[in-house]
């Protein structure tokens, strides 16, 4: 439990720290912006050549930026009211299928005599046809104690598989619905879109583990074969901590650019700092697209076209927070749909009230729920009894079951 008294003395004993901080954030700020400026008022071909020799450039624009004289692709329809904007969506969405996949997870760790995994993955396929019915249903799989412990190339922690068998879940679920749509043109169908939820661009600190090398490759996967079939998907994170915006102007600024990482790139480009401008003013606005060239990820890397496999670019889903990131498969800018793709994305969060409604309700099919694990744990006592294991739930468990 926590005392007010004692969070507001800890409060004032840091309150130079939490100054200091904002100052410096604020002059980090101003000096990124200016520097940004003066990125965008280059072409791609300039800014790649300038930051050719950095061994972190975070990003690279593409030619989207030529034709800006700022570094954001303003959004031009306007409304009046929910009412306007909720028609102007069902317009874009209209004979449209959208699809998200999203996962949910349960380790027993201390709870139960025996290790015990359970992930359940939720999915939500909508074809905006009043004609045609929506699917919404999940898929749970029980990891068993050799599920979690045997068979491992490397020593992995128990949690980690479950990890591993969720990731796993929604990459294929993605991939299966890529699958179906493949075609569409030829059938003469709008654009499909995908959601995952999260970034396309998983990093991890060098070395890696085989099974950080795993989930890397399949993203890989899932993104050549979406470019294979023609089917657009992208990987949408609400709050990115990401820095490759502010790398891209490290690499690019003769100026000394900060190293105390106040910023992220969402809080550069709509910064709560009323003496700064918003890069992305307005609901709806984005940033040029931008080929990742992050530290790390050189697997992304196209060896035919020596670019990233994946790019992104920052989307203004709300009015007065920060923007989303939306990792973006470049054979999708690439072929001319980057804008379709972005307006079916603004649709969906116009539908979800600032975020993408079919991720919102895969998220609420996937979830397991306290009441769900205490379910669980029943049904697996039941069965140990039934069978004759040796199996048992801790009493703490059961005792904080009772109390919260």
């Amino acid at each position: 439990m926590l005392y007010l008294e004692r969070i507001e003395k800890q409060l004032e004993d840091k309150r130079e720290d939490f100054v200091d901080f904002g100052a410096t954030q604020k002059q980090d700020l101003t000096q990124y912006l200016s520097v940004l400026a003066e990125i965008s008022g280059m072409t791609s071909a300039e800014i790649e050549k300038r930051i050719s020799e950095s061994e972190n450039v975070g990003a690279i624009p593409s030619a989207e930026i030529d034709a800006l004289e700022k570094f954001c692709v303003k959004f031009e329809t306007s409304w009046n009211n929910h009412e306007e904007a909720r028609k102007w969506a069902g317009g874009i969405l209209a004979d449209r299928t959208t699809f998200a996949a999203d996962g949910s997870q349960y380790y027993s760790e201390k709870e139960t005599s025996l290790p015990v995994g359970a992930v359940q993955i939720g999915w939500f396929e909508n074809p905006h046809n009043a004609d045609e019915s929506y699917e919404k249903d999940a898929e749970l799989t029980i990891l068993s104690p050799n599920d979690l412990l045997k068979d491992q190339e490397e020593p992995i922690q128990p949690d980690s598989r479950v990890n591993e068998a969720r990731f796993i879940g929604e990459v294929r679920k993605v991939g299966e619905f890529l699958t179906r749509k493949k075609g569409w043109q030829e059938r003469g169908e709008r654009m499909p879109l995908a959601f995952f939820d999260g970034t396309l661009l998983v990093s991890f600190a060098l070395p890696q583990t085989q099974l950080q090398k795993k989930f890397i490759q399949e993203l890989i996967n899932l993104v050549r074969h979406s470019r294979d079939v023609k089917v657009p998907f992208l990987g949408y994170i609400d709050r990115s901590l990401s820095r490759d915006l502010l790398n891209l102007i490290d690499a690019a600024s003769d100026k000394i650019t900060s190293r105390t990482q106040t910023l992220h790139d969402g809080a550069l480009l709509h910064p709560e700092d009323p003496d700064n401008h918003n890069v992305l003013k307005n609901w709806g606005d984005r940033t040029p697209f931008c080929y990742s060239k992050r530290k790390g990820l050189d697997s992304f890397i196209d060896p035919e076209t020596e670019r990233s496999l994946v790019g992104f670019t920052y989307l203004q889903t709300t009015g007065d927070s920060l923007p989303a990131r939306v990792d973006v498969p470049a054979w999708i800018y690439e072929a001319g749909l980057l804008d379709e793709v972005l307006d079916v994305v603004r649709a969906e969060c116009v539908i979800g009230l600032g975020y993408p409604y079919a991720i919102e309700t895969a998220d609420q099919t996937a979830v397991i729920s306290f009441r769900d694990r205490q379910l669980l744990l029943g049904a697996l006592q039941d069965f140990a009894k039934e069978n004759k294991l040796n199996f048992s739930v801790s009493r703490k468990n059961a005792s904080k079951g009772r109390r919260r």
